[in-house]
């Protein structure tokens, strides 16, 4: 009997169907395994992977298959993004066994949860070759089964451990980090290492605060380049915005076409900040375009932001997106389908299969004259309308707690950016506000979800759907994430609520994951027990969850003028020094955490009754060190603890700039402002 049908997780209803006995996550399922003697399959992936579909089709929809399944295992379907805690441990366990991991997951587990095989996606042949195996295995040769398993428990305990050295995380680690970055880099196609190529966001936000701090033309030029080779790629999304997962080649050509929450959401941050540091109009195009495609593609009313767009349409990845010349023709007539064909790189031959080409940007638009602009945008136009036509990927519509902090953070430094830059002079200044309204309306929408829903009597939970809020508890990188966010919103709204919440959640976090070294688990103290606590502190697809609480740690203590917080980042931060300068691409969020502690942070309160207009504010947004946190208002704000006891100078808008809890004289002028940032 399958058990998903009642699921919350899209991709368990993917599986709803299957001849498969699936069960979910809980503890009967162990149960029944420990009662039929049998072992248990634990397959885990999520609602967008391409490859999850493909051993779907080819496995767990074949009758077969199912029965050999049914007859010789307890099979447990797991959505990662739903359990990132089960996902931590059994990947690590198939990293360990075979060197290298993936989704689908596919692990072979005794009734107690102990991994004793593993692998990723396996064509049908092999993995009815497998299930034989493995059965024959636990029937005939339990003890070595027994004793791989508990090798393997060892191993990812050891993995997983925390303790072990620690040192301060000091500028000559940040510098050493920064600079294995630069040697690793791809001079030709920016970014790092080969094929599949994913877009390096966290080490690119150290870049830009390395820079910042130290004035490093090179860390600047590798975030330069890199953000325009993706933005002019097929990585990026030419007519919606929005960047898929990553590319399968090494220079940004062919994406593998979902799109996640997170990666846009990070993304958006580095565009963003490039922007303020630069002004350069292509990063304030796909900064103003990726917020739109968060707001516009994966919003939902009510809700949050959903997890992603699937990588496949009707079962074929990149259907939704792909060109032909003739299809460019057919679109937008004869000559502005051969501009078009130019302007985007798609040829004959193609640059994906079956002679279709992934859109690029191969000229550069952004510099050009406006008659070439405006042809542009209304080519982009013709073509998303045509493209809309067409049936479109899935959408999985769970809300998870630390991508949606994510993106809300990534917003609300959009927002304040876009403030910056406004001009009734700008081309696309009707264009740049509406998208400044939708995306703002949308990060408030989340915002309030995730606090009237996810948390529940004083603790997160990780994702809901429609709604309704989910049984799995919030890990480690929510608490972090959403904690961030909440501080975020606290300096763009100047509202004391979002700091209160913040703090709430941080309370939690050292009470329940907090480990004696001074880092962190990424579970509570009483979660649910797994073979292992997971306690990962590097920096994967998504930030650490030591990475994220620390993040939040510093906001908050910059905010409210706690030192206890700053003290348990600056402890949990030197847990993860020792690697920052080995494994810099790897420790990316950490790094640019730890450039803000290191550069103060600082505090930069303005008072004033124009919080969004003032120049002082922003000056203050404009120059704002590495990590600083900013906030505007009257004095006295109720809530806004920066803002307490600090009058205006003679009635005009005055500046406070603070930094470690040390403060400079007030100032009211703006380059007075700007000299005290310098």
């Amino acid at each position: 009997m399958n058990r998903l049908a009642d699921a919350t997780s899209p991709y368990l209803l993917q599986h709803a169907d299957n001849p498969v006995d699936w069960w979910p996550w809980c503890e009967e399922a162990f149960a029944e395994a420990k009662r039929r003697d049998v072992p248990v399959l634990i397959s885990v992936g999520y609602a967008a992977c391409h490859w999850c579909h493909v051993m779907a089709h080819e496995s767990f929809e074949n009758e077969g298959v199912a029965q050999l399944m049914n007859d010789d295992f307890v099979s447990i379907k797991v959505d990662r993004e739903e359990r990132p805690d089960v996902d931590a441990v059994y990947m690590t366990a198939t990293q360990a066994m075979t060197g290298q991991g993936g989704w689908p997951m596919t692990v072979f587990a005794t009734p107690d949860g102990t991994p004793f095989f593993a692998g990723t996606y396996f064509p049908r042949p092999n993995f009815i070759r497998l299930l034989g195996s493995v059965a024959t295995a636990w029937r005939d040769q339990r003890e070595a089964v027994l004793r791989q398993g508990a090798a393997v428990v060892e191993a990812i305990g050891g993995a997983q451990a925390v303790g072990g050295l620690t040192a301060p995380l000091t500028a000559d680690l940040l510098d050493a980090a920064a600079a294995q970055l630069a040697q690793e880099y791809d001079e030709t196609n920016g970014g790092f290492g080969g094929a599949p190529k994913f877009p390096p966001h966290m080490n690119l936000l150290f870049l830009l605060r390395h820079h910042q701090r130290t004035g490093s033309a090179r860390s600047l030029e590798i975030v330069r380049h890199t953000c325009e080779a993706m933005a002019r790629g097929g990585l990026y999304d030419q007519l919606a915005g929005g960047f898929a997962r990553y590319s399968v080649d090494g220079h940004w050509t062919v994406p593998h076409f979902e799109k996640m929450l997170y990666d846009n959401a990070l993304l958006l941050r580095v565009y963003t900040q490039l922007w303020r540091l630069t002004g350069d109009r292509l990063a304030r195009r796909v900064a103003r375009d990726t917020a739109r495609f968060l707001a516009d593609e994966l919003h939902r009313p009510g809700e949050g932001f959903a997890s992603a767009l699937d990588a496949d349409t009707q079962g074929v990845e990149g259907l939704t997106y792909v060109w032909t010349p003739a299809q460019l023709v057919e679109a937008l007539g004869e000559e502005d389908g051969r501009w078009a064909a130019d302007l985007f790189g798609v040829t004959e031959s193609g640059t994906f299969e079956h002679g279709t080409s992934v859109l690029r940007l191969a000229r550069d638009v952004d510099d050009a004259d406006p008659e070439i602009r405006a042809r542009w945008q209304g080519v982009v136009g013709r073509l998303l309308a045509a493209r809309d036509t067409r049936p479109q990927p899935a959408r999985d519509d769970k809300v998870v707690a630390a991508w949606n902090g994510l993106a809300i953070t990534a917003i609300a430094e959009f927002q304040q950016v876009a403030a910056l830059y406004a001009s009734p002079d700008d081309e696309d200044a009707n264009l740049m506000e509406g998208v400044v309204i939708v995306s703002d309306g949308a990060m408030r929408d989340a915002a309030e979800h995730l606090a009237d829903a996810h948390v529940v009597d004083g603790r997160l939970r990780r994702v809901s759907r429609d709604k309704v809020v989910g049984e799995p508890a919030g890990v480690l990188e929510d608490y972090g994430s959403v904690a961030e966010a909440f501080c975020a919103l606290h300096q763009l709204t100047g509202e004391g609520r979002w700091l209160a919440l913040a703090g709430q959640l941080l309370e939690v976090a050292l009470a329940r994951f907090a480990a004696p070294d001074g880092g962190f688990y990424d579970t509570a103290d009483d979660a649910e027990r797994l073979v292992t606590r997971p306690a990962d502190p590097t920096d994967n697809a998504t930030p650490a969850g030591r990475s994220a609480i620390v993040a939040a740690l510093v906001a908050y203590a910059a905010l409210s003028g706690e030192t206890r917080h700053r003290e348990a980042a600056e402890a949990t931060l030197s847990t993860v020094a020792p690697i920052v300068g080995r494994h810099a691409r790897f420790t990316g969020y950490a790094a640019t955490v730890g450039e803000a502690l290191l550069s103060g942070p600082y505090e930069i309160a303005v008072v004033t009754d124009d919080p969004v207009g003032d120049p002082l504010v922003a000056a203050a947004h404009r120059h704002a060190p590495p990590g600083a946190v900013v906030v505007a208002g009257r004095t006295d704000q109720p809530g806004v603890p920066l803002l307490a006891e600090r009058p205006a100078l003679d009635g005009r808008s005055t500046a406070y700039v603070c930094r470690g809890f040390v403060c400079d004289r007030p100032v009211a002028s703006v380059d007075d402002l700007v000299a005290q940032l310098r």
